[in-house]
């Protein structure tokens, strides 16, 4: 749950005549073994539908199950040829998830992300557009009394929400953590699905010129703690847009698109411990500054932009003397 400090205390190995035994060495990690140890970003990928139940249907028969599962398989595919990503999704195959089991399932496997994919219909044949749709207030806000009063939901409660236990807390404080934990989910969610219309406006057209995300109350966007987005790929009613969900060149644009738009939202804040955040932490250079002649910390930390605490600290210096040759670490400014 969040940040530890793990003190071990040992004992010293005493032989079977009461010397003292040298512990064991501690084996150092090479940077390429503690890249190793970095978490992939999980991103859920949910194919609406499926089974008994087919979806919209087009003009020509058109199935939406079948839609969304080629353009999910596609999302997953590319995302799994990136380093630092672990796609997963929610059916692989023609089979029917119930709508709370698919959120679920993102929760189960700590998710980073929920990403579901669907394609719109319309009684007219004339609407057309990609879209993109995120939790709605009221959504936020049903979801947060359900899990605190849903039996069904209690052991969620207990465990927590984003690392934060509530089984210490009254009632009162955990409907505050709830509600702060679907807030910030709920912005998340708007800032990922910002990112991914964006990528899907520059190469279709989205329903109503729209630009920014909608927000409606989808029960597979209600997990309090996972950003989630819905994605509607198309209006399969329309036969222009029928064609080009059932066109693989289409879809894979459409996968593309969707996969780009969740990579620019976590190359822009990586999760903790992930490994593409320690990948960015790794392209930042290392500056460094030889002391001259003359030179003074505080000078030195004006001339390069940075906090006279922050550089002695990062050289471990206690009062204020230097030498000419000195070579000091710069912090990132």
């Amino acid at each position: 749950y969040g940040h530890r400090l793990v003190v071990d205390l040992e004992r010293p190995v005493l032989s079977s005549t009461g010397e003292k035994v040298a512990p064991t060495p501690t084996v150092n990690l090479s940077v390429e073994k503690m890249s190793q140890q970095r978490r992939d970003i999980i991103v859920v990928i949910d194919a609406g539908h499926g089974g008994e139940d087919p979806g919209a249907i087009g003009p020509k028969k058109t199935r939406e199950k079948d839609i969304v599962l080629a353009i999910s398989k596609e999302i997953a595919q590319q995302l799994e040829a990136r380093s630092g990503y672990k796609p997963m999704l929610v059916r692989d195959g023609d089979f029917i998830v119930a709508l709370k089991n698919r959120r679920d399932y993102a929760r189960k496997n700590n998710a980073d992300i929920f990403v579901s994919i669907h394609a719109d219909a319309f009684t007219s044949s004339l609407a057309q557009g990609a879209s993109v749709y995120a939790l709605s207030n009221g959504g936020a806000t049903s979801s947060m009394a359900q899990y605190l009063a849903d039996q069904e939901n209690a052991a969620d409660v207990i465990g927590g929400l984003n690392g934060v236990s509530l089984e210490d807390k009254d009632d009162i404080l955990k409907q505050v953590l709830v509600d702060l934990s679907m807030t910030a989910t709920m912005q998340s969610s708007l800032n990922v699905g910002t990112l991914v219309l964006d990528e899907i406006g520059r190469f279709t057209k989205l329903h109503g010129n729209r630009r920014a995300p909608g927000q409606a109350n989808f029960v597979v966007l209600r997990a309090p703690d996972v950003p989630s987005i819905l994605v509607e790929t198309g209006y399969i009613s329309n036969p222009t847009e029928e064609a080009n969900l059932g066109s693989p060149a289409y879809r894979k644009k459409m996968a593309t698109a969707i996969a780009n738009g969740i990579v620019r939202y976590f190359e822009s804040q990586p999760p903790e411990g992930s490994w593409v955040a320690w990948q960015q932490q790794q392209k930042q250079a290392v500056r460094k500054y030889v002391v001259a002649k003359g030179d003074t910390l505080s000078a030195i930390a004006v001339r390069n932009g940075v906090s006279l605490q922050a550089l002695k600290s990062l050289n471990k210096i206690n009062g204020s003397t230097i030498k000419i040759g000195q070579v000091l670490v710069l912090p990132q400014s």
